[in-house]
Parts: structure tokens; C-alpha cells; sequence
């Protein structure tokens, strides 16, 4: 059971991994080519759509290697898994104190309403999220190594 648990968690937390990795080097990217109108209109949606769905990703990523390094205590690589959970703590008090205010402005903004600076807003946004990606590469990078 331990085992599934392990593969699993391990799994969730590269897919998540994978798509905010997407989101820094490969979505932004394509909508910082667009003009201003489409470019800022995909970032509000995108923040819309992910702002949903990241937030439940991340403490249920959170939980399961919580709940592995307290399933796995005392065994090798338990310390590996712990330090995996710190660093995705850190990863959701960069997000809440960070990336969510900066995405709950952006996710309203429209050709309309945007501020002056609303790239400038977008570009610390994307560095503080180049930030939490390597955090979270760094933390699942420990788990494969735990599960190795």
C-alpha cells in the first residue's frame, strides 16, 4: 500500500510540476507574442482557469507527501520526503503571498480596465513563478530520489 502511495504521490506531483513548468516556459511565452489585447486577455483567462484548479492541486499534493513522510518514518529516504514537504510549503506561502494577489488582479483585467502597468504586473508575476517552478522541480526531484 505504502508503494502505490509513493508512485502515486509521486505522479501527482510531476504532472503539477509539468503544467506550471508549461505555464512558465512555454504558455507565457507563446501569449507574450500575441498583441496586447490577446496576449493580456489569454492571462486573465488562464489565471481564471488555473486559479481554480492549482490551488486544490497543490495542498492535495501537499497531503499525500505529508501523508507519505509520516507513513515512511524512520525508513531511508524519509528525510528526502520530508524536505519534499517543506519545500512545497514553501511553494504555497509563495503563492498566497506572492502569485495569488498579482493573478486575482490580472484574472479581472480586460482591454477596459487594465492598468497602465498591467505587463509590468505580468512580469512579476512570471518571475516570482520562475521561483515556484524550480521549488517544486527541487521538491519532486526528492521524491523520485525517495522513491529510488
Amino acid at each position: 500500500m505504502l508503494n502505490a502511495l509513493q508512485v502515486f504521490t509521486t505522479v501527482v506531483v510531476g504532472v503539477m510540476v509539468g503544467v506550471e513548468f508549461a505555464v512558465a516556459f512555454v504558455v507565457n511565452r507563446i501569449l507574450d507574442a500575441l498583441p496586447d489585447d490577446s496576449n493580456q486577455l489569454g492571462r486573465a483567462h488562464g489565471g481564471r482557469m488555473l486559479g481554480a484548479v492549482m490551488p486544490v492541486w497543490y495542498i492535495g499534493s501537499l497531503v499525500l507527501v505529508a501523508i507519505w513522510a509520516v507513513a515512511d518514518r524512520g525508513h531511508s529516504g524519509a528525510g528526502l520526503v520530508v524536505t519534499a514537504a517543506a519545500l512545497l510549503v514553501v511553494s504555497v506561502i509563495m503563492s498566497v503571498l506572492l502569485l495569488v494577489p498579482i493573478n486575482n488582479r490580472g484574472k479581472t483585467w480586460t482591454p477596459d480596465n487594465r492598468p497602465a502597468d498591467w505587463r509590468r504586473q505580468m512580469n512579476r508575476w512570471d518571475r516570482y513563478h520562475y521561483a515556484r517552478v524550480a521549488v517544486i522541480i527541487a521538491a519532486f526531484a526528492l521524491l523520485a530520489a525517495a522513491l529510488a
